[in-house]
């Protein structure tokens, strides 16, 4: 016995669930021009929650945004913990008046750091600069005082 057109299609199995939309830690980590283990370490300390198609992660555009949010913390300096609270901001739905305050108070207590940083920089430079001066000074005077032999002088 056959089965007619109308009734073929009915014995087949039902489709399984579609894989759920997202990017793969690999897209992600090719995109950010990051390692996976970076991104499973944000994961760790609780920056991304991917959801899990059995065994894979599936990172979501919100997972993918917050990953964008902790690279450029990361690039301007903060700590995890300042990136952290930064990136739950941008999940609260509340106004925005209160977390741009919060993001301007975390950007400058991070400049006055980065200024007194640079100001030691500075002062590290000038005392390179004073000790390159005295060797060139020294090395002059040996070359002067040393015999007029190839060999022997020393060049600055």
């Amino acid at each position: 016995m056959s089965s007619s057109p109308s009734t073929a299609g009915r014995n087949k199995a039902p489709k399984a669930p579609a894989a759920p939309k997202g990017f793969t830690i690999t897209e992600l980590a090719a995109e950010f021009d990051v390692t996976p283990r970076a991104i499973r370490f944000y994961e760790d300390v609780g920056l991304l929650e991917p959801q899990r198609a059995g065994r894979n992660r599936v990172y979501s555009q919100r997972e993918r945004t917050r990953l964008k949010l902790t690279l450029r913390g990361k690039r301007l300096g903060l700590s995890l913990q300042e990136i952290k609270q930064l990136v739950d901001m941008y999940d609260s739905p509340s106004d925005t008046a209160p977390q741009l305050e919060a993001f301007l108070s975390v950007l400058r207590s991070h400049r006055k750091q980065i200024e007194l940083q640079l100001e030691d920089i500075r002062v590290t430079l000038e005392e390179i600069d004073q000790h390159e001066d005295r060797c060139k000074r020294l090395l002059e005077a040996a070359n002067a005082a040393a015999p007029a032999s190839p060999k022997r002088a020393i060049r600055a």
